[in-house]
């Protein structure tokens, strides 16, 4: 059994005495030559996990951000996690926001971007997962170019390009980073966007399930309109949540003004209540990812008791490093054990 040694530990001052953008480009190129750590230790059964008519080996995934460009799908699945998500991808290449774009929250272990769907385009991507080794499920996560006349063609576009080639399928409505695109949240704008997307799966992507992802920040009339539109249109789950608009008053006030989408753990409590309230919304029959703010165990757990089969992190990687994917497993069957269940689809949704 080979057991990843924690490199992070060394790497950390580097990487963080960067900025957060430029350090992220240097583990994705890290990850690519080859140079990530990998543990071998198998999943304890516990946390398998059959959802969207796949079978997860653990529920924790890495968040759509990271590996944007599916560059290093393999060398992520082989830290320890169950699945990734890669994106967001938009049916042309864009740059995204003007730099500097990304702002660490130190003293909350949190980050603050605005990126702006920056990434390589779909047929870049296209060609990518038709190449790489997938040791697991992979998802691809959906967004709209910056200046596009019509936002449902290119998630269309999205769907026939991607689809045939994914897992699942995230429609990203909720990034705060792209003007006007938290707008197709609204019943107005959802309904007829889903119902497109839809088509287009059934048309091209052989059944390829579509998730929505959904912001943290909704009144509730737009988490009424959602639940409405994702039952109404027979959408396969919802990932909750995005990035947050909202600061935290512990968050230094320069940094609070900083624009763009607050992740880490301040997201945390915020998320996890929205994911709660949308299991009571739709009910148990809806599957749900959760994400946002996860950094431990508890957090996980936290995730799942709250409604979610699957847990999505990133920001926790940055200032927790590799390691946490297998504590976070580990931690999770102590939970569950300790608690009774005998396998992780028990505990779901049972705080409600």
């Amino acid at each position: 059994m080979r057991v990843m040694p924690d490199l992070f530990a060394l790497a950390k001052p580097v990487l963080h005495a960067l900025p957060p953008e430029p350090a992220h480009s240097l583990t994705i190129a890290s990850l690519r030559a080859g140079l990530g750590p990998r543990n071998s230790r198998p999943d304890d059964p516990i946390l398998s996990v059959d959802v969207f008519g796949r079978r997860f080996a653990n529920p924790l995934g890495m968040a759509a951000g990271f590996d944007k460009n599916a560059t290093v799908i393999a060398s992520v699945m082989a830290i320890g996690f169950g699945f990734v998500e890669v994106g967001t991808v938009t049916p042309r290449p864009q740059a995204g926001n003007p730099r500097p774009r990304m702002v660490r929250v130190p003293g909350q272990s949190a980050l603050i971007n605005r990126l702006g769907f920056n990434n390589d385009g779909a047929d870049v991507v296209r060609r990518r997962l038709e190449q790489c080794r997938r040791p697991g499920p992979v998802g691809v996560n959906l967004g709209r170019n910056r200046d596009s006349a019509d936002p449902v063609d290119d998630y269309v576009h999205g769907v026939r390009q991607l689809g045939p080639l994914a897992d699942y399928l995230a429609i990203n409505v909720s990034s705060p980073n792209t003007p006007g695109l938290r707008d197709l949240q609204r019943q107005a704008s959802l309904e007829p966007l889903l119902t497109a997307v839809l088509a287009a799966r059934t048309e091209s992507a052989g059944g390829v399930p579509v998730l929505l992802k959904i912001a943290p920040d909704l009144e509730a009339a737009d988490r009424d309109a959602i639940a409405g539109a994702a039952v109404a249109c027979g959408v396969d789950g919802l990932i909750v949540a995005n990035t947050t608009v909202t600061r935290p008053q512990d968050i230094p006030a320069d940094l609070a003004r900083e624009a763009g989408g607050l992740s880490g753990p301040p997201l945390m409590a915020l998320s996890t209540a929205l994911l709660a309230d949308m299991r009571r919304r739709l009910g148990a029959a809806m599957p749900l990812i959760g994400v946002g703010g996860v950094a431990s165990a508890d957090d996980a757990y936290a995730k799942i008791r709250a409604g979610a089969c699957l847990v999505q992190l990133y920001t926790g990687l940055a200032y927790r490093g590799p390691r946490l994917v297998g504590q976070i497993k580990r931690g999770l069957a102590d939970h569950l054990r300790r608690d009774g269940f005998s396998s992780l689809m028990q505990a779901v949704g049972s705080a409600a």
